[in-house]
């Protein structure tokens, strides 16, 4: 290993001015739902030390606690005992993807017809590898709790969603490609985006809204920190060109040519 690389290893994770972030992005978008961070710890320990970490008295979905978050504002802090099931802990890595796991076989005759149909769900799903981690933690992003958060996680309606997709886009254009697995859509969000580190959209699923409150017009997007900044950026250059929300409807019948060419053209 060469000393430069040696060196970059050792380097401290980025942080970021979270609190400016979010309020940035609130201005953009007027989002009504709290944006978040989450992150994953390799001992309890360490998450257990996140200043006023609230701990759970019960039993909970993942969808619960990141609502905690979302909807509450509070600083959570789960190991996998906290959590309901195989399910929640293997999305999130903290219980072991086995085979009864991929069997899929509690869902046969509820979510799936047969026993093929769960297990391809199952296989379909983006989960954090097991091993590696002992304990997750969400916050609101502007508390600086968790600095830097591995994701951050912002609830927007399809209108706000496809700006913040534009402003990702603004700069070193890539095309995005999302699946939905629908049932246990949060590996569609927050598990492939742990697991990637790629930007990730997923329309919540049945759990998320019956148990996480998630209400019906929104969708989630789970992003790294450094991707929400470049969001922001490219935003905001969109809104200096116009293009900004609320989108403000044009008139179905109205001549269009006026409006295409400052929405659509460099004049």
């Amino acid at each position: 290993m060469s000393q430069q690389q040696s060196q970059q290893d050792k380097a401290p994770p980025q942080t970021f001015d979270l609190a400016a972030l979010v309020n940035e992005l609130n201005a953009l978008l007027r989002l009504k739902t709290t944006v978040i961070g989450m992150k994953l710890f390799a001992r309890a320990d360490e998450m257990a030390a996140i200043p006023k970490i609230r701990r759970p008295s019960a039993v909970h979905t993942t969808d619960q606690i990141v609502s905690m978050a979302s909807r509450l504002g509070w600083t959570v802090g789960i190991t996998a005992s906290d959590l309901v099931g195989a399910q929640c802990r293997a999305v999130i890595g903290l219980t072991p993807q086995d085979e009864q796991w991929l069997s899929g076989q509690s869902y046969v005759g509820v979510w799936h017809e047969t026993a093929e149909d769960a297990r391809a769900r199952q296989e379909a799903l983006c989960v954090v590898p097991h091993g590696r981690y002992e304990a997750l933690a969400v916050s609101p992003l502007a508390s600086g709790r968790l600095n830097p958060p591995d994701i951050c996680l912002v609830y927007a309606t399809p209108g706000q969603m496809i700006i913040l997709i534009n402003g990702l886009q603004y700069s070193g254009y890539k095309k995005f490609e999302w699946g939905v697995v629908g049932e246990t859509a949060c590996a569609d969000s927050w598990g492939r985006a742990l697991a990637t580190g790629e930007p990730s959209l997923s329309l919540p699923c049945y759990a998320e809204r019956r148990y996480g409150g998630v209400p019906d017009e929104e969708m989630l997007m789970a992003l790294k920190p450094a991707d929400l900044q470049k969001a922001i950026t490219g935003m905001k250059a969109l809104a200096k060109n116009g293009l900004r929300y609320p989108i403000a409807p044009y008139g179905i019948q109205s001549d269009v040519r006026a409006g295409m060419g400052v929405s659509y053209a460099k004049t």
